[in-house]
């Protein structure tokens, strides 16, 4: 009976065990957004971000920062769900740049002109700070 219980017990600590290695933890990386200058761009990106669903139809993201200064974006996401391949696209199909892929035409042409690139006239205007959370300009 006690080695019956004994197997029993190991059989269970081996399957905890093998689930445990199987998910991979979650993991940070930092994505280059030259053209995230503005508030609005942030907002808008943030939003199609909560709706993107990665290849297994979970989203497999966890957390995401963007830092408007530095013009980049801090992901964090479980690589067993989604790749940073798939992230970058996703970016470039919200028209988007990411590090070294471009955004794609048809959803960058329905940027605002702010967020465009600026060898095309986007990017921060002159007196008009686009960096600053509007609400915080409004009191």
């Amino acid at each position: 009976m006690k080695k019956g219980l004994i197997i029993l017990l190991l059989v269970i600590a081996g399957n905890i065990a093998h689930s445990q290695v199987m998910q991979q933890k979650p993991v940070w990386v930092t994505i280059s957004l030259p053209q995230m200058k503005c508030w609005v761009c942030k907002e808008n990106l943030e939003a199609y971000l909560l709706q993107e669903k990665g290849p297994n139809g979970d989203a497999g993201i966890i957390k995401t920062m963007i830092n408007l200064g530095a013009a980049n974006m801090r992901v964090q996401y479980y690589p067993d769900r989604i790749t940073l391949d798939y992230i970058r696209t996703s970016l470039n199909n919200a028209g988007y740049d990411a590090d070294s892929t471009k955004a794609v035409p048809e959803a960058y042409n329905m940027l605002p002109p702010i967020c465009k690139r600026k060898e095309e006239g986007g990017g921060p205007q002159k007196g008009k700070p686009c960096n600053i959370d509007p609400k915080l300009l409004q009191k």
